[in-house]
């Protein structure tokens, strides 16, 4: 007898319903693949939402854990423990920045980012008390905070959530003269997905990044990137922002900085940025914890190398290929960068949800976003045969 259905049944008995996950229950995971609790495999083409770049179970990643859990996991930021000074000069480093302020979840990071912002607003740039606004794109998805869910253009997101924090403009993704005329003498930073995921791996036009990075130096305003999802060597560079040579004064990371093994993220800016913030201002308990940072070290350390970046873009190029090859096919549009994918099925053929079900059935998992649109986000260890796979087991659902 199959132990998926009751799994299923059991999981959904005393959860809030927050997701709609597909009737999938896994129990094992390594590389790129996953295992049911029936013993059925599965080709994982979400990778965490991109929590999992390094794939399930990398063995520097685990022997990093192993070794940090027989000696100390936490300690709070009210001592220093011995993991700490690499992890934040090495993250830095990464960065090209001074400083790191270490947090646990990618909301999180986007909510220091926030309040670093508007502190830097009133006093370093002069912005009246209680005045600051920040400059965000439609479309956006930095996390579901009230905050945060206060400038979302999603509905699901944002209704009946109120009342919201005011302190935000929203203007066109990807319209740098939307932007340009939405920033006045109180704007304190501009706040951008490099590549927008949740919405579909939405990609913006070539010039809008560079457009935002000078439009903000020309008036004196922040440019912050939130790189939580395709940063940190899914877009085959370190961060987004890379592949179009522009780099912004803080970088909001996350996701893949945890190893795929416990919640790591990150803010990273120069000191005259980061450095208004002053004891007592701003903390986490477990931020920056020692088996955080045994492990986000060694994650830092792999990209060091810039082996998976390389890795990313060149399997990126054979994924792009091979998802453009089904255009006219099923596919109405594709956007690839590096490993990750938007993919737009034709609404008149299936939803994304019915697509991702039929994959699932195929041993494909993905993800479906607005309505019909499905996201490919594979581990980077992922070989090119698998990525072959894939596409295969997409074109067959397609075919009906």
């Amino acid at each position: 007898m199959l132990r998926t259905p009751s799994a299923v049944r059991e999981a959904e008995r005393h959860t809030a319903h927050n997701y709609h996950p597909l009737p999938v229950v896994v129990s094992s995971a390594e590389g790129a693949w996953l295992t049911d609790v029936d013993g059925r495999r599965y080709l994982d083409c979400l990778a965490g939402y991109s929590a999992l770049n390094f794939g399930h179970r990398h063995p520097q990643l685990i022997e990093a854990a192993h070794a940090q859990l027989d000696r100390l996991t936490l300690t709070s930021r009210a001592f220093i423990h011995d993991q700490f000074a690499d992890f934040c000069r090495e993250l830095a480093e990464l960065c090209g920045k001074d400083l790191v302020l270490p947090m646990n979840t990618g909301a999180e990071a986007v909510e220091t980012g926030i309040k670093v912002a508007r502190k830097w607003g009133y006093q370093v740039k002069g912005v009246a008390p209680g005045q600051a606004n920040i400059v965000v794109a439609e479309g956006n998805f930095h996390g579901r905070t009230t905050t945060i869910v206060s400038f979302s253009t999603d509905e699901d997101a944002r209704a009946d959530f109120g009342p919201y924090t005011p302190g935000f403009t929203v203007v066109p993704y990807g319209d740098l003269a939307a932007l340009t005329a939405a920033i006045d003498e109180n704007t304190v930073a501009v706040l951008l997905e490099p590549i927008q995921g949740e919405q579909g791996v939405v990609i913006p036009p070539e010039g809008y990044l560079p457009g935002v990075r000078e439009v903000c130096t020309e008036r004196n305003v922040l440019f912050i990137a939130d790189e939580i999802q395709s940063g940190l060597g899914r877009t085959g560079a370190t961060f987004a922002c890379d592949l179009e040579g522009v780099v912004p004064d803080m970088y909001l990371l996350g996701k893949a900085l945890g190893g795929g093994i416990v919640p790591v993220s990150a803010v990273a800016a120069n000191s005259d940025v980061l450095g208004v913030l002053k004891p007592g201002q701003h903390g986490s308990t477990f931020g920056g914890n020692p088996l955080a940072c045994a492990v986000a070290t060694e994650v830092v350390r792999l990209l060091a190398t810039g082996d998976f970046q390389r890795r990313s873009a060149e399997l990126g190029e054979r994924l792009k290929a091979g998802l453009e090859a089904l255009l006219g096919k099923g596919v109405v549009a594709v956007r690839v960068r590096g490993l990750w994918a938007g993919v737009d099925i034709d609404p008149a053929l299936m939803t994304g949800r019915q697509a991702c079900e039929r994959l699932m059935e195929r041993g494909v998992l993905a993800k479906d976003t607005h309505g019909s649109t499905i996201r490919l986000a594979p581990p980077l260890v992922i070989t090119a045969d698998e990525i072959d796979h894939a596409i295969a087991q997409l074109a067959a659902v397609l075919a009906g």
